[in-house]
């Protein structure tokens, strides 16, 4: 029997010293549905017994496709009892893509959740591989009948011998979003799992009275590490979110003590405070001593984080003006750096230690360096053992002495805390021969009612960027909409903006597009990242007309 930490041993621990205890918490359909341990490590049993019954070989990969949900990290904790392997799938793939990630992996069968598009989806699952439906999967347009997870772990004798993996063994494939190309499968050994534990306790001091709300896919790696690896080791309770629909709800029943999220939400949970209470309005309540902690503890309730006090940002940079919005209502977000290759263990910013634009120190056991083009490169005990079946781009992603070639452009501060300036493959070249790193720009910009945007400009005189409308913001506003004002701040914004920029770097114009950007279109991976390389492409035709007409802001 292996010696290191592993989920499962973790819950295994729980359930014998803790049975009657709460740690899952799952709406659905206007009911709650809450699981103990006991009943967790019941349930996972029982499925494991069932996987065990199917005589898979050992190491089978497993696949979960599923929006978050008690059952999704139930599944999890079966695959690896019963010594198998798990491949959590991103919920909003396009038919083609998850086809080809049950290929790649080999999947023996696949259980499935509430999805975004299962009438399209269906379409990329084998039809050798066997489908078992959570509660919550989708009932219609189904092209054949599914066994039940309800009625599999009900007929299911437990598992009582369940797997002691080795540390090098793999506890599951994470496909990268894909950005650019096919998805790779990062190989998770345990031993990743086992060093990353530690990652949330060592920012915050968590234990069993903290509360968590997961609602990121668990394809996610900071998701994956963050909440469900981190919930085992500390032992604390996991809320669940249902939908996008019913988040601000679900988010308020949890009232989170540590909460996470991408700069993303972030930003639109600042928008939603701002079309509500006028920005000026906020910093003067903010700046009025009788006025000030009251506001404070008002907006923070009506966003359910008032009871928050550890709050983590992570998966792309989040512009400085953001982190100080909600450093004045005093919750200091804390960003953090990892990649799904290091299973998101590599630095994150302590408590009292926030210098805005910078992502921290490294977590312990982790080493890093800038080389001499500039790119970060990491050493963490949490990393990958390899892309699955691809050895060649293994090879060529780490440095002939085992650093990990992250990609990221970066730089450290006196104190060792790491900033990251771009990527090496984002960077594009003017027509006069100059470089542009567009992602130190981006975090510079930000209206309340721009949801997305994008700096471009590759053979172009100057930059241009991109911008996407927030049209629920701007529904919400009605006839106060006023365009030409929005215009005029947008021009001012890019004027004060290129007043600190070099030359070569200033913005020419911004365009308002029409379409906006999403998983379904194609324009943004699933953790929601740009895909530049798609966005650039859908509007290359329309650049040279919009640099031709000389307006600082272009209506698509």
């Amino acid at each position: 029997m292996s010696n290191n930490w592993t989920p499962v041993k973790a819950l295994l621990d729980w359930a014998s010293q803790r049975p009657d205890d709460r740690f899952l918490v799952q709406p659905r359909d206007g009911k709650v549905t809450e699981y103990t341990w006991r009943q967790t490590c019941n349930q996972a049993r029982r499925l494991a017994g069932f996987l065990t019954q199917q005589a898979y070989p050992p190491g089978s990969r497993i696949a979960i496709i599923s929006r978050n949900c008690a059952e999704s990290l139930i599944t999890d904790l079966a695959v690896w009892m019963a010594g198998h392997i798990s491949v959590q799938i991103y919920p909003s793939l396009n038919a083609d893509t998850l086809r080809y990630i049950l290929d790649h992996s080999d999947t023996q069968c696949l259980f499935l959740g509430a999805v975004e598009d299962w009438g399209d989806m269906q379409h990329g699952v084998p039809k050798s591989v066997p489908v078992i439906r959570f509660p919550g999967a989708p009932f219609e347009n189904l092209s054949q009948e599914y066994q039940s997870l309800v009625d599999v772990v009900a007929a299911a004798q437990p598992l009582e011998d369940v797997a002691q993996p080795r540390p090098e063994d793999t506890a599951r494939l994470i496909y990268t979003s894909g950005s650019t190309g096919k998805p790779k499968g990062v190989v998770v050994p345990f031993a990743a799992m086992d060093a990353a534990k530690d990652a949330l306790v060592e920012i915050s001091n968590a234990t069993q009275a903290d509360r968590l709300i997961s609602y990121l896919p668990f394809a996610h790696a900071f998701e994956s590490a963050f909440v469900h690896n981190s919930s085992l080791r500390v032992g604390c309770q996991v809320f669940f979110s249902e939908g996008l629909a019913t988040f601000p709800a679900d988010l308020r029943r949890a009232s989170p003590t540590i909460f996470h999220s991408v700069p993303r939400l972030w930003i639109k949970f600042q928008q939603a405070v701002q079309n509500k209470l006028s920005e000026e309005k906020l910093q003067s309540l903010l700046a009025d001593p009788d006025t000030a902690e009251p506001t404070r503890l008002q907006v923070l309730q009506q966003l359910g984080l008032q009871d928050t006090r550890i709050a983590l940002s992570g998966s792309a940079p989040l512009a400085g003006s953001v982190i100080q919005w909600y450093r004045d209502l005093g919750l200091e977000l804390l960003e953090g750096y990892g990649m799904t290759e290091d299973f998101a263990y590599s630095h994150i910013t302590r408590p009292g230690e926030v210098r805005v634009g910078y992502v921290g120190r490294p977590l312990p056991g982790v080493e890093s360096r800038i080389s001499e083009e500039g790119e970060i490169q990491i050493r963490s005990p949490g990393k990958m053992a390899g892309y699955y079946l691809n050895d060649d781009v293994t090879r060529e992603s780490f440095t002939d002495d085992g650093w990990f070639r992250t990609g990221d452009l970066g730089e450290f501060d006196d104190h060792g805390r790491l900033r990251i300036s771009g990527r090496l493959k984002e960077l594009f070249k003017t027509s006069k021969g100059k470089y542009v790193a567009p992602a130190p720009i981006e975090n510079q910009l930000g209206h309340p009612l721009i949801e997305s945007l994008c700096v471009s400009g590759a053979n172009q005189t100057q930059p241009c960027v991109m911008m996407v409308p927030n049209g629920a913001a701007i529904e919400e506003l009605g006839d106060k909409f006023d365009k030409n004002q929005l215009e005029a701040e947008i021009a001012q914004q890019i004027e004060n903006v290129n007043a600190g920029l070099d030359p070569h770097e200033r913005l020419a114009f911004a365009v308002l597009v029409a379409e906006p950007w999403s998983v379904v279109n194609g324009m943004l991976t699933p953790t929601l990242k740009l895909k530049r390389n798609v966005i650039e492409a859908h509007y290359s035709d329309h650049l040279d007309k919009w640099y031709q007409q000389g307006k600082a802001v272009i209506w698509e």
